[in-house]
């Protein structure tokens, strides 16, 4: 897979964000039925094809990139300390949404809340208060979470 950094000011501060210009093809089994969560089935019968991934994950492959996560304010919203998210610059960002932003020279993943004409950054954890974004401080919004990619917990 081909890395480049998007813009070079953001590999300050060990963090690195990197587009997804090419990936080798990796083609993995899907089948067509859904998973039961209590008695297991026979998924071989419903083998429909081979999707590729980089086609299901990465709708905008020259506006997509990749960061790790490194924290837990957004763990109630499935975004845990070591995830994987692919984020799509050419997305709006939304009330409603998850957003990487680049606010007052940190990199922070929230979901993005307006009220009362109000712009916040809203983490997903009660421990983490939301940041109300005002005109004094730097923001800029790097991209609008589109996947999470994360290894089961093992119990």
């Amino acid at each position: 897979m081909k890395q480049e950094p998007i813009l070079p000011f953001f590999q300050s501060g060990g963090h690195e964000l990197y587009k997804i210009e090419e990936f080798d093809i990796l083609k993995v089994p899907y089948y067509t039925s859904s998973i039961s969560a209590g008695f297991p089935s026979l998924a071989d019968d419903y083998l429909d094809e081979r999707v590729n991934l980089n086609e299901f994950l990465v709708k905008n492959p020259t506006a997509t990139y990749m960061l790790k996560v490194r924290g837990n304010s957004m763990e109630d919203a499935n975004i845990k300390d070591g995830a994987v998210l692919i984020i799509d610059y050419l997305l709006e960002p939304e009330d409603g949404r998850i957003a990487v932003c680049y606010l007052d020279n940190n990199f922070t993943v929230k979901t993005i809340r307006k009220r009362e004409g109000k712009l916040f950054l809203e983490a997903a954890n009660a421990a983490y208060p939301a940041i109300e974004v005002t005109e004094a401080m730097s923001m800029k919004v790097l991209g609008i979470v589109t996947f999470i990619i994360m290894k089961p917990e093992v119990q």
